[in-house]
Parts: C-alpha cells; sequence; structure tokens
C-alpha cells in the first residue's frame, strides 16, 4: 500500500535538489578564523583587518563574518603561524614569514638592510616583489597580502644608539633572522622573543632595548620602558624590516562559492596591501608623536655614523648571497631587484 506524501514533505523534497545544486544561496555564510601574533589592540587588526572584514561582510551580503584569535588565541608560537594556515587550524593568519626562519628564502630580500624607506613604497615594492620572484614558496597558500613593517628603529632604555661603536655591548631583541644577522655584525648580541615578551624583558634588565617598527611601540607598551629612540637621517632606507604577509588556508579558500571568492579577491592584493601601507606610515607619524609626548628622545642619526653603519653591515648581505647560492638562487639579482622597487 502507498504512503501519502505530504504536501510539505513533497515541497522539501522538491527544494533539497534545487540547494544541493546552488550552493551559493544565504545559508551559506562563512564564518573566517583569523589570528595573528599582537594584541587585539594592535593597528594591524583594528585599523587593516577588521575593515577589511567589513567590507567582505557588507559586499558579500551579511555571507561573509571573521572571528578573531589575536595574541596566539589559537595556539602555537608566531613561528608556527603559516603552519597553523596550511593545517587549517586557523583559516587566516597574519604573520612575519621571516619567524619561520629558512622556509621563505626568496621573500626574505625585502628585509636585507638599508632596503626600505617607509610602510607605503616598501609594501608596494614588497607585494611586487612577491608576484615577480616569491609566488612558488608560496604556493600552498592564498596570499591576500604582501607587506612591511616599514623598517626597523632602535628602542632603547639607557645607552642612545648613534655610531656603530654604540651598539658594542648591547643585548637587544630581533624581530626575524636578518635584524639578529645585522645586530651581530655591528657588535650587539641579538636576543629572540615574542613581540609579547619584549617590555618585561627590558624592564627586567634581561635586555637593552629592541629593534622593532614604531607600529608595534604601543600594542606592546615598548614606549613605557624606553626612552631612546634612533632612525636613519630623513628620507634614507630603514636598518631592516619586516616582510608580513595575510596568508589564507588554500582549501578553504578553493571551498568557497565563486561570488564569495570574487568578494575576497577584490578587496585582497593591492587594494589590501595599500591599505596596510597606509596605516603604518600614519600610525609610525602618530607613535613618534606619542613618544615624544610623554618625554622619549627621537633622534635621526648623524648620516656619517648612517653611513659607517652601512659599511658595517656590508657583510651580512655578502653572506646571505652566498647562503641563498646553496639553494640555486641568484641572490645578487634578487637583491638589486628589491631596491629598485623599493626606491620607486
Amino acid at each position: 500500500m502507498l504512503k501519502t506524501i505530504r504536501p510539505a514533505a513533497l515541497a522539501l523534497a522538491t527544494l533539497l535538489p534545487l540547494a544541493v545544486a546552488n550552493p551559493a544561496t544565504a545559508a551559506d555564510g562563512v564564518s573566517l578564523k583569523i589570528t595573528h601574533f599582537l594584541p587585539p589592540g594592535a593597528p594591524a587588526q583594528k585599523q587593516v583587518m577588521e575593515p577589511w572584514c567589513k567590507a567582505l561582510g557588507e559586499q558579500s551580503g551579511g555571507r561573509i563574518t571573521c572571528q578573531f584569535y589575536p595574541a596566539m588565541q589559537l595556539g602555537g608560537t608566531p613561528a608556527q603561524l603559516v603552519d597553523l594556515a596550511k593545517n587549517g587550524v586557523a583559516d587566516i593568519v597574519w604573520t612575519a614569514p621571516g619567524y619561520s626562519a629558512g622556509r621563505f628564502p626568496v621573500i626574505e630580500t625585502m628585509e636585507l638592510p638599508f632596503v626600505v624607506r617607509d610602510g607605503l613604497s616598501g609594501s608596494r615594492a614588497a607585494w611586487d616583489f612577491y608576484q615577480r620572484h616569491a609566488v612558488e614558496e608560496f604556493a600552498a597558500y592564498k596570499v591576500l597580502a604582501v607587506h612591511v613593517d616599514g623598517g626597523v628603529a632602535f628602542h632603547t632604555a639607557g645607552k642612545p644608539i648613534a655610531a656603530v661603536d654604540s651598539l658594542k655591548g648591547q643585548k637587544l631583541r630581533a624581530s626575524t633572522r636578518m635584524v639578529s644577522k645585522l645586530l651581530t655584525a655591528l657588535g650587539a648580541t641579538p636576543v629572540n622573543m615574542p613581540p609579547a615578551q619584549v617590555t618585561e624583558a627590558i624592564s627586567k634588565g634581561i635586555v637593552d632595548g629592541a629593534m622593532g617598527a614604531w607600529e608595534v611601540v604601543t600594542p606592546t607598551k615598548l614606549q613605557e620602558v624606553t626612552k631612546l629612540h634612533t632612525q636613519p637621517p630623513a628620507g634614507q632606507p630603514y636598518y631592516s624590516t619586516t616582510v608580513l604577509t595575510l596568508l589564507m588556508n588554500k582549501e578553504r579558500y578553493q571551498s568557497l562559492p565563486a561570488d564569495l571568492k570574487a568578494v575576497i579577491d577584490r578587496n585582497s592584493g593591492p587594494a589590501l596591501v595599500e591599505s596596510f601601507g597606509q596605516v603604518w606610515d600614519r600610525v609610525t607619524a602618530d607613535t613618534r608623536a606619542l613618544v615624544a609626548r610623554e618625554g622619549g628622545t627621537i633622534q635621526n642619526q648623524d648620516p656619517a655614523d648612517y653611513e659607517a653603519m652601512r659599511a658595517a653591515a656590508a657583510p651580512v648581505e655578502a653572506e646571505w648571497r652566498q647562503d641563498i647560492a646553496k639553494r640555486g638562487i641568484d641572490g645578487a639579482a634578487l637583491a638589486t631587484d628589491a631596491r629598485a622597487l623599493a626606491a620607486r
């Protein structure tokens, strides 16, 4: 005996195949898990990534939302962020490839001493350099942005940095492998530690200061323990920089409906790089003003001392070229192109 099919069940049976065939419906909203190594109030999150997520939400009709997990709330260390994205623990990570030493040798070119002048021009250069030379080493990810931190300055508690000799005996936090090599070449002792530990380490006298971008000063409260700040002469490249990336799990991106992929693509790449660069330069200016108001001393290095420091740092690039040549990579050509892009 055949059972009577109720009208509601019949309607559901009719609609179900349509829902499967057309996944891009209002019910297919996605929530993207985003993690990074700084506090939630850091400019990277508040001024770049949150507005970016808002734009994704608006342009997707509310179907894309973001959940932030700052300060490594999904576990691991900053060096493991690239793996959190690769393995799908997070959908998106904002991190420095240099934290995972040796895994991204080509993009490290942008971190060579005395290349980057500021956030905006440096970020444009980093994105163009990535597209020309480093796409292959990021093949495991959907790359949303490649930018720089605008350049690292010296921030010290008790002894100002001026001539090369002033670095001798100083223990300074180093953010990347390249900064560590630079400090060693200049006679200082580099100490590697996550940004969140730097302020306490300085207050306890474990280190004498740090090399870091202006942007990281207020999120880590570095200005409370360092009152002496040295940067290059006006218009000159910084001592080094940190390349930063916004990386998405590739499978997560590929699983999205075509229209949601289009929303992400439209708001990423050059548009997002531009946003990072503009925010970094604005935050740099604001941070310098704050440091001055709170009694800190900011000095542009004397040109003669700066040039002497450049000369003393020359072996860093020479050694890097030798190391990267062992991987069959022409470091000289990469360095020349990085400087040409950053000088535009």
